[in-house]
């Protein structure tokens, strides 16, 4: 116990200081606007469902970053929900694999209506470096109907915003 005491004397603090960089203010501007529109048309929460639909978990880990303390999506009324029948918004990522087809038209047929679907990264857009095949359907739309793409490999946690954003203002009535 003292060994490792006196490293941490020795050594002191490895740990990078926060910067406060123009992302971290644009973030807060995006979810300042985010947590309005959410307040005006979802009565102040949004319930996400999101679906792997055989990705390389890439966006996942983005994705789930919007719920850790530095991006903390919650603050703006945004919170993640285990069924899709308590969700306003479908996030979906990756090419739908074959094995994952029944079950996410499972899930978008037990959302309540209106149905919002977001395919994420660019596997959800097109099918990415997988495309069409035997074993992947492809692109989401191939499955079930989306309202928006977010583009990326992964997308980052402010472009995920930005593209929430975005779908709520085109889809919601004001």
């Amino acid at each position: 116990m003292f060994r490792l005491l006196n490293k941490i004397h020795r050594v002191g603090g490895v740990s990078e200081p926060l910067v406060q960089e123009s992302g971290g203010l644009a973030f807060e501007a995006v979810g300042a606007r985010l947590r309005e529109a959410v307040g005006q048309r979802f009565r102040g929460s949004l319930a996400i469902r999101e679906v792997d639909a055989g990705s390389c978990n890439g966006c996942e880990l983005e994705i789930h970053a919007l719920n850790n303390v530095y991006y903390s999506i919650e603050r703006y009324g945004i919170h993640f929900v285990a069924s899709p029948r308590h969700a306003d918004l479908l996030l979906v990522t990756g090419p739908v694999s074959r094995h994952m087809q029944a079950a996410l038209l499972s899930a978008y047929v037990a959302m309540p209506e209106p149905k919002l679907v977001l395919a994420i990264g660019n596997c959800g857009a097109d099918g990415g470096e997988f495309g069409t095949s035997y074993a992947s359907c492809g692109a989401v739309q191939n499955v079930i109907p989306v309202d928006g793409i977010i583009r990326g490999c992964p997308p980052t946690p402010l472009a995920l915003m930005r593209g929430i954003l975005s779908l709520i203002d085109r889809k919601t009535p004001g």
